[in-house]
């Protein structure tokens, strides 16, 4: 039961972490198409980031927490870790970070973003930051 677990939350992180780097990205196009006031690309995009965020990004984010926290379930001695403590405070900042996204999905639906694509560029960073370090906490176990 552990290793199926564990094998549903690493292809649902996958699934979440491939969608976290793909919607800021689509924002820095959005962003760059409203700065040259190119309305059919605006209106694909708009369709686009819609689809993503309900479609993929947020059920992949249920499914990770889900998957990880029935891992939490069978491995409880996990809690008493430090790099345990360290992953989940980086995954509650990546539910934040989600939820920011769907912020700013908002404002591009209702022309009100005013964020530029550079912004949006550093912004599509952050992601890859956390994944790096949940990687390293969850494969070496450093505290």
């Amino acid at each position: 039961m552990y290793l199926w677990m564990k094998a549903l939350h690493l292809v649902a992180m996958v699934t979440w972490f491939a969608a976290l780097f793909y919607l800021p990205r689509l924002y820095v196009y959005h962003a760059m198409a409203r700065d040259k006031g190119e309305q059919q690309a605006i209106d694909h995009f708009l369709v686009m980031e819609r689809k993503l965020y309900r479609g993929i990004m947020t059920p992949s984010m249920i499914a990770v927490l889900l998957f990880g926290g029935a891992l939490l379930v069978l491995s409880p001695s996990w809690l008493t870790q430090g790099w345990i403590h360290a992953k989940l405070l980086l995954v509650a900042l990546l539910v934040g970070y989600h939820h920011i996204c769907l912020i700013y999905l908002k404002q591009f639906a209702e022309s009100r973003c005013r964020r530029g694509h550079v912004f949006f560029r550093w912004f599509n960073e952050l992601p890859v930051i956390a994944l790096l370090l949940i990687i390293f906490l969850a494969v070496l176990k450093p505290f």
